[in-house]
């Protein structure tokens, strides 16, 4: 008589909440700044005049800080909280204190 030693699968992880408008406009944002850091990279490897170079980067800042400001929007609003969960004063602090690191 043989035993299975098999494990037993892991249960499949929880499906992902639908993706708010909120969401799929910081998606969109994160995109486009994908664009301009591929376009940085490009800038260098190209040698490109360090002017250029460092308005691109304050540009590609600016945009991660506006991205950053709108998903800290929506988390003080609870959209990240569970159903029957609220979000403390605490945990906007929190939130605040990771965006300014």
């Amino acid at each position: 008589m043989t035993t299975d030693t098999t494990p037993n699968p892991q249960t499949p992880p929880a499906a992902a909440p639908p993706l708010t408008e909120t969401d799929t406009r910081v998606l969109l944002r994160l995109r486009r700044i994908e664009g301009q850091v591929r376009g940085l990279q490009r800038m260098i490897e190209e040698g490109r005049d360090c002017h250029d170079i460092l308005t691109q980067l304050s540009g590609v800042r600016s945009a991660l800080d506006a991205a950053g400001e709108q998903i800290l929007e929506q988390y003080a609003g609870g959209c990240r909280a569970r159903p029957g969960e609220t979000i403390t004063p605490q945990d906007v602090v929190r939130a605040v204190k990771l965006l300014r690191r």
